[in-house]
């Protein structure tokens, strides 16, 4: 759990180690005193909350240093890119709670980055090599043998620009050549043996069309970005640690006026989650979820569609802290937080998710009493509601039970119960189909109950229910943990490891009409938080998703 910071002489937020260095170079005056930061998302996919760290830290870092963070797309592989990942990636970051200063793209630099690349091969540090992909892969060696220089590395200068040049005219096909830094074939750091820094990719692009048949790499783009931005905190995860010499020699070698300071930190790794893009494709394509905004999925569109707060995701980051390792979080601690929030901000509201009638036979078939009820228990000032009180009510199928367990606290035949917030009922009899299943129970009620203790006699349990006359039907969604096992591997059988548990549809459900608005999270009494869904079910009813349990139902397991 990491600390916080609450001198009145610097910046307030989580301790941590990036923030230390931070500090130490403002008070050698690096970078006249400011900290420049951004969040340089590829727009190939979705937002998942192990990218909610790095955003929460990037847009948190610059706030609490009075600086600015940039929003930059890296769309320099046009392949894989699309218009609908900018856009939710765009909503993702605003939903979370932050603005960024500037909403940049890499391809804004291209022109830039191609003369830069000019650069390199007139200085001698750049060279085309025309041998196949295969080939390249090849003379990079191992991690024990040095790498083999390549036949093309010692093409002159202006044989470089000519075919770099018509490489940009589109005169050759995809593979055909490529754009290598030369610097060490005998690096111990592979990414040091002459990476390749432009390749030809004949593919319409989002933003520049067919203007460009060349596209630079994310390495050599990357850290030119950021100095031509004036980044001065370039935060990454460890996975660009190795990375980290080639950012600095593209940066000393160009000579760059900025050159940016390069920090690595552990990613999340979250228990009962898998977070790579490529996995949570296969997840999509492969039909085990219903999208890319399934309430199941560690997207943080699922997460927003399964009603997360966003300030329980940026407690949640700060609670993890920032370390330079990767270690592995409990679900538990996510899933605290979002109860906290929740526990705090939702009204209560009564829902019945398997409705059982419960007939009161002693009242008219017209009784219709109004009982007031507080909006929420702890904060008197969400106010209060009415509840309409009615002769016929649906209560939850599993508090009774004909033949109730050791300790049962609810309806039986014979006993009696309180309803939540009005009268004890006593169950005299039951009504049940042909094949034998309960359809109704017949009750009677002790009128001078309400508000107040049976005489000469303890009632213990207490259950909810919802008038049959006033309910609004529902399909709710009771979502859970998508995965049972705690570290799920990509190499697992998904049917030894997927939860199948994870998405139950209550199809049936009766909710107190005052749901009918709204469309934020509220906590069903007794049975968990629940958000209205964007969409209706099958049928058109109004759905319903379970965010969380009101307790942690997984810590036995």
């Amino acid at each position: 759990m990491s600390a916080e910071d609450t001198s009145d002489d610097g910046p307030t937020g989580p301790v941590n180690f990036i923030r230390h260095r931070i500090d130490a170079d403002l008070a050698e005056g690096k970078n006249e005193g400011q900290v420049y930061t951004r969040f340089p998302p590829e727009p190939n996919g979705y937002l998942h909350i192990g990218h909610a760290k790095s955003i929460c830290l990037n847009f948190g870092v610059a706030r609490d240093y009075k600086g600015h963070c940039n929003l930059r797309f890296d769309d320099t592989n046009p392949v894989k890119e699309d218009a609908e990942f900018i856009d939710a990636i765009k909503k993702d970051v605003s939903w979370l709670g932050f603005e960024w200063a500037q909403l940049r793209h890499a391809s804004d630099y291209f022109d830039q980055l191609y003369a830069y690349a000019c650069e390199l091969i007139k200085s001698g540090n750049a060279y085309v090599d025309s041998c196949s992909a295969d080939e390249i892969r090849e003379m990079r060696g191992t991690l024990k043998a040095p790498g083999t220089p390549s036949p093309y590395r010692e093409r002159s200068v202006e044989e470089n620009l000519d075919l770099f040049e018509r490489m940009k005219a589109g005169e050759f096909n995809d593979g055909e050549h490529v754009l290598r830094a030369r610097i060490d074939m005998a690096s111990g750091n592979i990414n040091l043996r002459d990476p390749v820094v432009y390749r030809i990719r004949k593919v319409n692009h989002i933003r520049t069309g067919d203007t460009w048949s060349i596209y630079p790499m994310y390495d050599y783009t990357h850290c030119l970005s950021d100095a031509i931005e004036g980044i001065t905190h370039s935060l990454c995860t460890l996975e660009f640690e190795d990375h980290r010499p080639l950012y600095d020699w593209i940066l000393d070698t160009l000579n760059t006026p900025v050159h940016p300071q390069q920090i690595e930190f552990g990613p999340l790794l979250l228990e009962y989650t898998l977070l790579s893009k490529r996995y949570l494709l296969r997840l999509v394509q492969e039909g085990h979820v219903d999208g890319w905004d399934d309430p199941r999925m560690p997207t943080l569109a699922g997460l927003r569609r399964r009603g997360f707060p966003p300030a329980a995701i940026r407690r949640f980051c700060d609670l993890i802290g920032v370390t330079k390792n990767a270690a592995w979080t409990d679900m538990a601690l996510l899933e605290t937080c979002i109860r906290d929030e929740l526990n705090v901000a939702a009204p209560r509201r009564l829902a019945v998710l398997d409705p059982i009638k419960l007939i009161i036979t002693d009242l008219p078939e017209d009784h219709e009493e109004p009982l007031t009820f507080q909006n929420h228990p702890q904060d008197e000032s969400q106010g209060t509601r009415q509840v309409p009180f009615t002769r016929e009510l649906w209560v939850e199928r599993d508090d009774f039970a004909e033949v109730p367990p050791p300790k049962w606290q609810r309806l039986v035949e014979g006993g009696e119960v309180r309803l939540r917030g009005s009268y004890v009922v006593k169950c005299e009899s039951l009504v049940k189909d042909a094949d034998g299943k309960v359809i109704e129970l017949h009750c009677t009620h002790d009128a001078n109950t309400l508000g107040k203790k049976p005489e000469g006699r303890k009632v213990k349990g207490v259950i909810h229910w919802v008038s049959a006359r006033h309910a609004m039907n529902a399909e709710v969604r009771l979502y859970d943990r998508l995965y049972k096992t705690p570290n799920p591997s990509p190499e697992d059988d998904l049917d030894d490891v997927l939860n199948p548990q994870s998405l139950v549809v209550m199809p049936n459900a009766k909710l107190e009409a005052s749901l009918a608005t709204g469309n934020t999270p509220v906590q069903f009494e007794r049975l968990g938080y629940f958000v209205p869904d964007s969409g209706t079910s099958a049928t058109g009813q109004v759905v319903f998703n379970r965010v969380i349990t009101l307790r942690d139902t997984w810590a036995k397991s």
